[in-house]
């Protein structure tokens, strides 16, 4: 067959078919109230078509009317006896979409006409949540009299309350209260209300909260193996910190929030550190901290904290090493914060009593940290060569000892190596780092120059210049 022929009766046959399942799968007034076409619904109903006919999806006329917000042809297509209780494939009715639009006005009349105020969508969605998400009080307490199940879950389990806290919606969280919905529940994760209103920096939900009874020191518990969650232990202190909502987590503090709890492996000076300079990872210019809200910089937190009774020398009870790991046990925030070579934040520390010399349980000080003991993926930690450099000057001028060896056999030396700065050798060998002291093979059975030339845990990173700058050092050693 001629193949312009063939494509030709191709062509017909799925117009054909098409024009087809169109018949078969149409909703002339769905289509109508879909484009606004009101008087053409209206007409549509005066002969007799039928307002509940679905659209392929399911969507119906009065889905569509509710969608724009029309109350009369809402209301004439009720009259007309429209399944005020239809679902689309995903389950949505007309209520859900009112909800949605926060019409208090739409949602009554759905609800007088007996909408289902329980239904849910996928994901077991309900209406009043989507109401709570909107800040529209109003719905809430129409939905709470046609029989609205304040504590209701979706498939995360997370109640009505919790998604007004995280949207910040005051209104609906005071609504949702006064109808009794209870503010000490907890998702599947095990996040409360109040966990997520401080994630999200919501100070005035975090009073609403504080003021119906809630646990200010409230922390998750362990989640299931593979679960991605925040560490088990974490409380809305430290969820405001690592969002940098440094005056919120003063707020809390000021309720009676631990300044010192490290329930989640980490005090809030410690998390600090790396909300400030969070890793690079592959971008170039390095991840960016949170935005965060408030008035409080991170500085001023800092000091606030340590005012509020945080112990500046506060050693982490947890926490294990591994094969080039810096092991958190026994860290101060010093050590922390030399780790991401953030030396403004070493200087506040230093200021408020912070010891420099303080190392972890296996004696890793805050100079080794610094150089790089820890670092395992080079160039995408915290920490640039000049800031390191600098980070290194001010500990050494507080007194550290560059020639400290750590339970692991490692060395500031090592740490240069690790994070393959050659200007870190180079400086640490003019201010007295020892051959006989770094040049020996660590745990892991590497020498300096051995890490320098690639051996290190995960990808094959060698680096040349930190080799030659390593022999320089065994060179000239006296």
């Amino acid at each position: 067959m001629n193949l312009a022929i063939h494509l030709r009766l191709l062509a017909t046959t799925f117009a054909i078919c098409v024009s087809v399942v169109r018949a078969e799968d149409s909703s002339p007034i769905a289509d109508a109230a879909q484009s606004q076409q009101w008087q053409r619904v209206s007409d549509l109903i005066s002969q007799g078509h039928s307002p509940s006919d679905p659209q392929p999806d399911g969507m119906t006329a009065i889905h569509w009317s509710v969608f724009h917000q029309n109350v009369t042809t809402t209301r004439q297509l009720i009259e007309a006896g429209a399944n005020v209780n239809a679902t689309t494939r995903y389950d949505i009715t007309p209520l859900s979409i009112a909800c949605s639009a926060g019409n208090a006005k739409l949602v009554g009349t759905l609800l007088e006409a007996s909408a289902d105020a329980n239904a849910t969508q996928t994901g077991g969605v309900t209406p009043l949540m989507l109401a709570s998400k909107c800040d529209n009080p109003v719905s809430i307490k129409l939905l709470r009299s046609h029989g609205a199940e304040l504590e209701a879950t979706e498939r995360r389990g997370q109640t009505a309350i919790m998604w007004a806290a995280a949207h910040g919606n005051f209104a609906a969280v005071d609504a949702l209260l006064t109808e009794g919905a209870d503010p000490a529940a907890t998702s599947k994760g095990g996040f409360t209300a109040l966990m997520f209103a401080a994630r999200d920096g919501h100070p005035k939900i975090v009073d609403r909260l504080i003021e119906a009874g809630v646990d200010v020191n409230a922390a998750l518990p362990a989640t299931k193996s593979g679960e991605r969650a925040p560490r088990a232990g974490t409380s809305a202190l430290i969820l405001a910190v690592e969002s940098g909502h440094f005056e919120l987590a003063m707020q809390l503090i000021g309720y009676g929030a631990d300044p010192n709890d490290q329930r989640s492996g980490f005090t809030p000076l410690h998390v600090l550190t790396w909300v400030r300079k969070p890793n690079r990872g592959d971008n170039p210019d390095g991840d960016p901290p949170p935005r965060g809200s408030g008035n409080i910089t991170d500085l001023q937190f800092v000091r606030a904290l340590v005012d509020a009774g945080a112990d500046v020398n506060r050693k982490l009870e947890s926490g294990k090493g591994g094969r080039a790991v810096l092991n958190p046990r026994g860290a101060t925030p010093m050590l922390w914060a030399a780790k991401t070579a953030d030396l403004p934040l070493m200087h506040v520390l230093f200021e408020l009593g912070a010891d420099p010399i303080l190392g972890n349980v296996e004696g890793c000080t805050p100079l080794m940290a610094a150089a790089g003991v820890g670092v395992r993926a080079v160039g995408e930690e915290a920490g640039t060569e000049r800031e390191v450099l600098q980070a290194l000057e001010f500990l050494i001028s507080c007194g550290a000892d560059v020639n400290t060896v750590d339970a692991n056999q490692e060395t500031a030396m090592h740490g240069a190596a690790y994070r393959n700065f050659p200007a870190v050798v180079t400086y640490l060998a003019a201010h007295g780092a020892d051959p006989d002291t770094w040049n020996h093979k660590n745990q892991s059975g590497w020498t300096p120059v051995m890490i320098a030339q690639g051996h290190r845990p995960g990808s094959f990173k060698p680096s040349p210049e930190t080799v030659t700058a390593l022999e320089l050092a065994l060179k000239t050693s006296p």
